[in-house]
């Protein structure tokens, strides 16, 4: 079952594909010429591959703003979450904040209690 803004999407866009699709899918060639595009324009000159783009998103995008490593994972196309767990490595600032994020928990439980851990 469908939601009803899914429906609607696909009736607008059925048929537009040749290949009986409903969106066009592209060719690797296209997005890693977007991904390379992107790079050039904020000034990055080494030479970046599809799989540097995957790992960069992961970790620098998704897991150092909070996305939870099982969503990445599904996003990835990962069967495993301990692929992800390879493949995404954990930044030092995502370290940092979650062990700030820690600290207040402690200082609002400690603060809670009126006592000192």
């Amino acid at each position: 079952r469908l939601l009803d803004i899914a429906n609607r999407i696909i009736g607008k866009y059925r048929g537009l594909c040749e290949n009986g699709k409903i969106f066009p899918v592209p060719h690797y060639n296209t997005c890693l010429a977007g991904i390379r595009a992107v790079a050039k324009r904020c000034g990055i000159t080494k030479h970046i591959t599809w799989h540097q783009s995957r790992h960069t998103a992961a970790t620098t995008v998704f897991l150092s703003n909070g996305v939870p490593i099982e969503t990445v994972s599904s996003m990835l196309g990962h069967k495993s979450i301990k692929t992800t767990q390879i493949y995404a490595k954990i930044t030092k600032e995502k370290l940092n904040q979650d062990m700030k994020n820690l600290a207040a928990r402690l200082n609002s439980v400690e603060e809670f209690a009126g006592c000192t851990i």
